[in-house]
């Protein structure tokens, strides 16, 4: 395992730590070699264009999480997507994350600019900030998540007694798995007590506990759930997607800190069309896709993942700039039902004039807000 960049940064950074309770193109580009994870990230070329215009060199602090479900992070950084549409003025730094809730201690401690993220996070930062901290300015991954349990477990009433886990608490898995279990007359709380006892681990630790027994099942992101399934001879209780209308809501989004927005909107901007394009490049050619995603991970990881799990995985995931708003805000009204967030006004939450600008520019439909 290597080292990951954010604890550095976060070293560096402490003092100006703010205590986040954990609440809370046509081109593919699929011929970059692997890369260091948290390596700063250079353009492909000098002459390559871009949407900035900035004159003084600026660096661009990114992160996201080794899941399939950042898979558009994943082939961005890989192929120097990100690095090319950011173009030579721009320096990315990519740091790595497990959940939620660490990566947004980050950005409130000013170790990263921007990041990739699920839902609940990104309300919990807005909620602390009161609406100060962070903007969604782009959608980038719908479903993946699933309810993975051990054989004998048929229904929610067999968990009575029981420990599971999710990725952090706070984190939307954590937020996901929490409102299924009140929905089905659970109760849970945040030192592992009610009916049944919620452990907050790494996705790699949840793997090894479900293996050795030690759980009776995890709510978790791909490409963890397949892992499940495939190494721990799970099977799927819930599959999110059955829980939303059409099967459609927010897994992962792209957040920047309010403060990086203002002094740098051309930069934003080319992110956000990085993104885009990223998405087209997923799109355009999935197993190429695919293997860019997992030398990503094994950049990370230190091993890439098995043929098998990442072509199970991929087709439970769906690639979209739309952030899926109405997702968002019954993500927030769930945590407020189990006691994870106070109520919050969202209306402020987005800025997507960089993603509609990008849009527009492509000759596609513009997306909204709530």
């Amino acid at each position: 395992m290597r080292p990951r960049l954010h604890r550095r940064l976060l070293a560096v950074a402490v003092a100006a730590t703010v205590t986040m309770a954990a609440c809370g193109s046509e081109s593919n580009g699929f011929a970059t070699a692997a890369r260091p994870a948290g390596s700063v990230v250079g353009p492909l070329s000098s002459a390559a264009t871009s949407a900035t215009t900035a004159v003084d060199p600026v660096t661009l602090r990114l992160g996201f999480f080794p899941n399939l479900t950042h898979a558009p992070a994943l082939v961005g950084i890989h192929n120097g997507i990100f690095a090319r549409d950011l173009g030579p003025n721009v320096k990315l730094a990519t740091s790595s994350f497990n959940a939620g809730p660490e990566a947004i201690e980050a950005l409130f401690a000013g170790a990263i600019d921007a990041t990739f993220i699920g839902p609940n996070p990104a309300i919990n930062a807005y909620a602390k900030s009161s609406g100060a901290a962070i903007r969604i300015i782009s959608g980038t991954t719908s479903g993946g998540a699933f309810f993975v349990v051990s054989k004998d477990i048929h229904s929610a009433a067999d968990l009575k007694g029981k420990t599971v886990a999710s990725p952090q608490l706070g984190g939307t898995q954590d937020v996901a798995l929490r409102s299924w279990l009140a929905s089905q007359g659970l109760a849970t709380d945040t030192a592992q007590g009610g009916d049944i006892s919620i452990s907050p681990q790494s996705n790699a630790d949840t793997l090894t506990a479900f293996k050795n027994g030690d759980i009776a099942g995890a709510w978790v992101p791909e490409p963890w759930a397949t892992r499940l399934l495939l190494e721990g001879n799970g099977k799927v209780l819930v599959d999110e997607r059955d829980l939303w209308p059409h099967g459609q809501y927010v897994t992962t989004h792209l957040i920047v800190s309010t403060d990086f927005l203002k002094a740098h909107p051309d930069v934003v901007e080319s992110l956000v069309k990085g993104v885009v394009d990223s998405i087209d490049a997923i799109t355009a050619d999935p197993a190429a896709a695919q293997a860019a995603a997992n030398a990503e991970i094994a950049a990370v990881a230190g091993k890439p993942l098995s043929d098998a799990v990442i072509a199970a995985a991929w087709n439970n995931l769906s690639f979209t700039p739309d952030p899926i708003a109405s997702s968002l805000a019954k993500s927030a009204k769930d945590a407020e039902a189990i006691g994870l967030l106070d109520p919050v006004d969202l209306s402020g939450i987005y800025d997507l004039d960089a993603l509609n600008k990008v849009l527009a520019g492509l000759g596609r439909a513009k997306v909204s807000g709530p």
